[in-house]
């Protein structure tokens, strides 16, 4: 299904909590203008970053209105994660965000029962994408937390019969043989990289854009790394990708969603 690849910085965004822990869907508004002006034009909701599967139901949704309202006003393109371990909470949440006319939805599989075969996997994608027939849908691989690991290549070349709105894959995974391979049998499909620490080397490989959470509250560093690298600035741009590595590496010390969370709430004080 056609959808403007996602060649570009795409921030996955955190979600918001009161010090209670209870959700702060109010803050969002805040979240959109502050990514607009730093010039982000695409937003990942209730994924990883934003602690999906910590999330009840109700809360996700509230995210979704919370986004869909917040949204264009700052003329912000909304990608919804919908995947969970209960296919039909992962298929309401896709016809939600259809209604609400999000530019994509995007599932990662199921990982308590895990899919067993790529078959099972290109099945579970099926019914998760046919309750959302007309929107966009992006395979989520991330197998560091899902332990679902199948080789993406053989995906992008059986899922499109199964899918037809299939428009690529969030690729968070590390694999930069498996990425290129990918990348050769894509054809229109998009790639969009997942791993902030590694995109210099992605880029390399052929990646186009990215989905991040270091993005929140860094997106000039990774603009300025890929300027870099599209001007041949090679030292340049590695010095760049080693600012990412030691932020990401500092955040994962202190506790990732915390810190990163409060990272951005720093950054829009």
């Amino acid at each position: 299904m056609y959808l403007n690849p996602l060649h570009e910085l795409v921030v996955a965004t955190h979600s918001p909590f009161h010090a209670d822990g209870s959700l702060a869907p109010e803050v969002v508004p805040v979240q959109a203008a502050f990514l607009a002006a730093n010039g982000i034009r695409t937003v990942f909701i209730t994924g990883s970053t934003g602690e999906s599967h910590s999330l009840t139901c109700a809360e996700r949704l509230a995210l979704y209105d919370a986004w869909a309202n917040a949204a264009p006003t700052h003329g912000l393109r909304v990608i919804a994660h919908v995947g969970s371990n209960c296919i039909e909470d992962a298929k309401a949440l896709a016809r939600r965000a259809e209604k609400l006319g999000f530019a994509a939805i995007s599932a990662l599989a199921p990982s308590y029962y895990k899919p067993g075969s790529l078959g099972a996997l290109i099945d579970c994608c099926a019914a998760i994408a046919a309750a959302a027939p007309t929107t966009p849908f992006y395979y989520y691989d991330i197998p560091a937390l899902t332990a679902v690991s199948f080789p993406m290549e053989r995906f992008l070349v059986d899922a499109p019969a199964r899918i037809p709105t299939l428009a690529g894959i969030k690729f968070t995974n590390p694999d930069l043989v498996s990425y290129r391979r990918s990348l050769e049998v894509a054809g229109c499909l998009d790639l969009p990289w997942g791993v902030d620490e590694m995109l210099l080397s992605a880029v390399a490989a052929g990646a186009k854009g990215g989905v991040g959470s270091t993005y929140n509250w860094a997106p000039e560093l990774y603009r300025q790394l890929m300027d870099a690298h599209a001007r041949g600035a090679s030292a340049e741009a590695q010095r760049l990708q080693s600012v990412s590595i030691a932020m990401v590496e500092r955040l994962e010390g202190l506790g990732f969603a915390e810190w990163g969370a409060k990272g951005l709430e720093v950054a829009i004080r």
